[in-house]
């Protein structure tokens, strides 16, 4: 059994060293990897193929439509706990506020705001975290906002890290680079600061959504006595998902035309593989008792920050853009329909990353989530 503290070590240390083991291993200069901040650059590898995209689409519907059918069949839990007939707080007002006022100049080009049109992307995920908080509350008495205004704070920094991680893994993928000066992550100190402003918001905002999503019973609604999950060779297991997500990171730098998913699949497996072989519970644990609302709740709320997140690119001066290999077609703002699968499994790394690095002071399974989970709406 991994010590703990060696599994948190040896995470970011496969993410960083095994595509870069497959780009030596395919003979490619390290160079452009090694740069700081990672610097994506404008690469057209635009293409469709009818034959990968109907593969990848009966995949993606295979896994997610038993769930929707389940949700939508089974009758909605009853609600347990005390009503709370908040009104929605005067705070969540501010964030509506700051979510209005930004958007306009978010999609507008006025003269006298260009100094700070980079930063309104940042402003308007600020707006939205605060919004979304004040809706949890309004429906639960509950909210990160509330309950643990530290540790919210706390994951606006540890948000920008862990973004940085999906930006140099892009360059092996390269899915996405920039447009504008500002918001690109280009070499030097201060814009690398600048870009991790809007990256700082990718947690918090994951969080949020799904807290303020299990407040609606009828969304996981049959989801927590689903099918049981069994648990196949339970010590040769954990090996296994280890090899197959370490697989991924090294095709990435090997492959990416064909591999390039395994940015959003393989550090789930990572952690997860690696939070089981020291001992601890892992997120996918409630499977084994029938309960899917750990994993559908946190990757409908990759889903859904993921439609804002490519809403309010489409029109933003700092934006970015996609070139995706086999499947680029059918798009919904800048992003193909496809790609939209990928926030799922975002979804799941972004809870699985903080239970795994920092289970104590995230308690993510039994604090705020859980009251939410029992409270009863209005």
């Amino acid at each position: 059994m991994l010590h703990v503290w060696l599994a948190r070590f040896l995470a970011p240390l496969m993410i960083l060293g095994l595509p870069l083991l497959g780009a030596w291993l395919d003979g490619q200069s390290l160079a452009p990897y090694l740069e700081f901040p990672p610097t994506p650059k404008a690469w057209d590898s635009k293409s469709f193929s009818w034959a990968l995209f109907m593969v990848t689409t009966l995949v993606v519907v295979g896994a997610v439509v038993p769930l929707v059918i389940r949700v939508f069949s089974a009758e909605p839990p009853s609600p347990e706990g005390t009503a709370y007939p908040a009104d929605f707080p005067r705070w969540g007002w501010w964030g509506v506020g700051i979510v209005a006022i930004t958007w306009v100049l978010a999609w507008n080009r006025f003269s006298w705001f260009a100094p700070l049109q980079p930063y309104t992307f940042t402003l308007l995920w600020v707006g939205y975290i605060w919004v979304v908080n004040g809706l949890t509350f309004q429906r639960t008495g509950h909210c990160l906002v509330v309950d643990r205004p530290k540790q919210l704070l706390l994951l606006f920094p540890l948000s920008a890290l862990f973004w940085w991680f999906f930006e140099y893994l892009n360059l092996f993928a390269q899915n996405w680079y920039y447009l504008g000066e500002s918001s690109a992550p280009t070499a030097g100190i201060r814009d690398f600061l600048t870009a991790s402003l809007p990256f700082s918001t990718v947690l918090p905002a994951v969080l949020s959504t799904r807290d303020l999503l299990a407040s609606f019973p009828r969304l996981s609604a049959g989801l927590g006595n689903y099918h049981p999950v069994p648990v196949p060779f339970p010590r040769l297991l954990p090996w296994i998902i280890l090899l197959v997500g370490g697989g991924g990171l090294l095709g990435i730098g090997l492959w990416p035309t064909y591999l390039f998913p395994a940015v959003w699949v393989a550090p789930i497996l990572l952690i997860v593989a690696l939070q089981s072989l020291t001992g601890g519970h892992t997120f996918f644990s409630p499977l084994t008792q029938g309960d899917w609302r750990p994993l559908w709740l946190p990757a409908l709320a990759g889903l859904i920050c993921g439609f804002f997140w490519e809403m309010w690119n489409e029109y933003s001066f700092s934006r970015w853009v996609y070139t995706i290999p086999q499947v680029h077609g059918f798009s919904l703002f800048e992003m193909p329909l496809l790609g939209y699968a990928g926030y799922l499994p975002f979804g799941l790394t972004c809870v699985a990353t903080l239970d795994f690095f920092l289970p104590t002071r995230f308690d993510l399974h039994q604090f705020t989530y859980r009251q939410i989970l029992k409270a009863t709406p209005r």
